[in-house]
């Protein structure tokens, strides 16, 4: 496979020997270079299959879609939704929803102390403290001001909720003091 002619050249002393390339080495790389101009054509000349991102979404909006067809198939009570706040990825996806400036906290305030809205940390409730109450608070909106969300979706709706119950009780410094109507949760 060598070849003992030794190539015209030399640095420092160092000769090169003359050698070709192994075929099976070739034939690899040609192959690799036929499959990119096909892979160039198919994806983005022609742009007949999904780039990876797009594929990726795609997946997403799939599981999505299963996971959301899942949450409205199971019965919504007290137990469900207390368990869904136990969950530490439920409770971690609620959080997002709510610390999100155009959604919760931007009558919450992103720790839940209450800035227009109640404060949600405390024990002092105006519409019950139970995880149902508080779904459904959050679901089909209350007349002084808080607005539905029923067009965001059950999971949606199920991830606010585990989030509000987590933080439920926590007191957190700075919230706003109870409504006048407010009622201690039992």
């Amino acid at each position: 496979m060598s070849n003992p002619n030794v190539r015209a050249h030399s640095f420092d002393g160092i000769e090169e020997f003359d050698n070709r390339l192994p075929n099976w080495w070739l034939w690899t790389f040609y192959t690799a270079c036929i499959f990119s101009v096909g892979y160039w054509i198919y994806y983005h000349t022609i742009g007949t299959g999904d780039q990876p991102y797009e594929a990726f979404l795609h997946e997403q909006q799939a599981a999505a879609a299963r996971l959301e067809a899942q949450l409205a198939a199971n019965p919504i009570n007290d137990e469900s939704l207390l368990k869904l706040a136990k969950e530490t990825a439920f409770v971690a996806e609620g959080e997002k929803i709510f610390k999100d400036m155009t959604k919760c906290a931007l009558c919450h305030k992103p720790d839940g102390g209450g800035l227009i809205g109640p404060n949600l940390t405390d024990d002092m409730w105006i519409y019950g403290s139970r995880p149902m109450d508080i779904y459904e608070t959050i679901l089909k909106g209350r007349p002084r001001g808080m607005l539905a969300h029923e067009a965001q979706g059950v999971g949606f709706v199920q991830r606010a909720t585990a989030y509000v119950l987590s933080i439920k009780n926590t007191n957190v410094a700075g919230g706003k003091a109870p409504e006048p109507d407010a009622k201690k949760a039992p």
